[in-house]
């Protein structure tokens, strides 16, 4: 039996921020995956998705923020990056 890999239900889209734009000239980008995701499933979506081979892979767990907006109580969802190196000289065009 074999099954097949799909990339896009590992990634869900890159977490762009003001900290991550700076990071990413220097080869290292930051994604948004699924919470079940591990370091192998993320290196096959990243070549899969993007073409190019990563060096170095590191995940962390956000967790969930109590926020307190116009009088009401709500939180904030928790979620889970996968911080990506690439090797020198590749890079990730986010279109």
């Amino acid at each position: 039996m074999t099954t097949t890999f799909d990339p896009k239900s590992v990634i869900i889209h890159p977490h762009v921020t003001e900290k991550s734009g700076v990071l990413s000239q220097g080869g290292v980008y930051t994604f948004v995956v699924t919470k079940k995701a591990n370091k192998q499933q993320i290196t096959q979506a990243i070549k899969g998705l993007y073409k190019v081979t990563p060096v170095k892979i590191a995940v962390a767990n956000m967790p969930t923020k109590n926020i307190f907006v116009r009088g009401r109580k709500g939180t904030v969802a928790g979620l889970r990056k996968a911080i990506v190196t690439l090797k020198k000289g590749d890079k990730i065009d986010f279109v």
